[in-house]
């Protein structure tokens, strides 16, 4: 399994546990035998994990606290049993990026919500149209979008990630059938980059790049309110938005009950900013983000899998700081 369940400084600090050979093990496992003759060997990999990852288990707790307090609900608050929970979910999305992969998840299977009319300007651009940009979040399984994307409708679809510490879970991937996707490896804006990336849209290309992780080297950050409390999001996604003055749209998957659900929204219609309004421009956005990210926690409360201490080192702007960037 990857390590992405123990992150106490920047979540990309830690190389991940576990050989190649153990994860493509239980990959074939899964696929010969099946999820429920191995359900118990599945829970002791689970449950090794849940016990040696103390600091995981804090910044859980921390996060189904904070959303129970949030939304009111104190069914939310923490249990070992929800603790533990939120890892099992974890494992069972991670075998579920494999099943992707192999093409066992068809369209059809898929219960899209997209009251704006996203996928229709996304199937548009094929042919005739420019580029869009998704946000993504770690919020649920963006792997099914991407599937979706690139094995059912045949978009061309570019994913911007910070992946230097999962090369064993996206070599496992690739043995998976994850060959066709994109993917671009980002350290930071540069003018090379930033030109790639607008040719890319005016071909009809589309870039995902997620929403709520803070880049490599502690890149720039913005504070805002997310669940009741001050969390850094990353300045890059709107950044690069403004830059390249593209629409920008939401997508989020989530299994529930048993069956998963792509939210499609669209989010801006054309991303800028006026002369001397960068950073509130961007700030404003990153907080409606933030809004919209903390209502789709409600509807799958144990599929969060930023396991690192998320509401560490941020601080919301003063009132004084505000007044001076407008």
């Amino acid at each position: 399994m990857s390590e992405q369940l123990v992150q106490e400084r920047h979540w990309s600090a830690y190389k991940e546990r576990g050989s190649f050979f153990l994860m493509w093990l239980t990959a074939f496992s899964v696929r010969v035998f099946g999820r429920r003759l191995l359900a118990p060997v599945l829970y002791l990999i689970v449950l090794y994990f849940f016990a040696s990852a103390r600091s995981a288990r804090r910044n859980i707790r921390q996060y189904q606290t904070y959303l129970a307090e949030w939304s009111g609900n104190a069914s939310l608050r923490p249990t070992w049993r929800r603790v533990f929970g939120q890892f099992i979910a974890f494992a069972d999305n991670l075998l579920d990026r494999l099943d992707v992969w192999r093409g066992r998840l068809r369209f059809e299977q898929v219960q899209l919500i997209d009251p704006s009319g996203v996928r229709a300007r996304l199937l548009r651009s094929r042919h005739d149209g420019r580029g869009e940009m998704l946000v993504v979040t770690h919020l649920g399984n963006p792997d099914v979008c991407r599937a979706m994307a690139e094995l059912s409708e045949q978009v061309p679809l570019n994913v911007l990630v910070h992946n230097r510490h999962v090369a064993q879970f996206n070599r496992l991937l690739g043995e998976a059938g994850d060959r066709s996707m994109r993917l671009i490896q980002v350290s930071e804006l540069d003018t090379a980059m930033m030109m790639d990336l607008s040719q890319r849209l005016e071909r009809g290309e589309w870039l995902a790049i997620a929403g709520d992780r803070v880049p490599l080297n502690d890149g720039r950050r913005v504070p805002v309110n997310f669940l009741g409390h001050a969390a850094a999001f990353p300045q890059g996604p709107w950044l690069m938005a403004g830059l390249l003055r593209c629409p920008v749209n939401l997508l989020c998957c989530l299994k529930v009950d048993g069956r998963y659900r792509i939210y499609l929204d669209a989010f801006l219609d054309g991303a800028q900013w006026e002369r001397g309004r960068r950073d509130q421009t961007i700030q404003d956005w990153v907080q409606r983000y933030a809004d919209h990210l903390a209502g789709q926690c409600l509807i799958a409360p144990q599929q969060w899998f930023n396991f690192y201490a998320y509401w560490q080192l941020a601080e919301l702007p003063s009132d004084q700081e505000t007044a001076d960037a407008n």
